[in-house]
């Protein structure tokens, strides 16, 4: 099992994320919804253990 390096920069609801390469994305997050710039999906909190998700938009 490789070690991975993250590291996430918490602003308020902005997160930025870094790799050893450097920056790689940033989110949001407002209570229940979270929204990633990479993937461009989101995700909504749902009672419980569960979520719901986008399948995003890569491209």
């Amino acid at each position: 099992m490789p070690i991975l390096f993250r590291k996430a920069l918490r602003i308020g609801p902005l997160r930025l994320n870094f790799t050893p390469k450097g920056f790689s994305s940033w989110g949001l997050k407002i209570g229940r919804f979270s929204w990633n710039s990479r993937t461009r999906a989101y995700r909504y909190d749902l009672p419980g253990p569960f979520s719901w998700r986008s399948k995003g938009k890569r491209g």
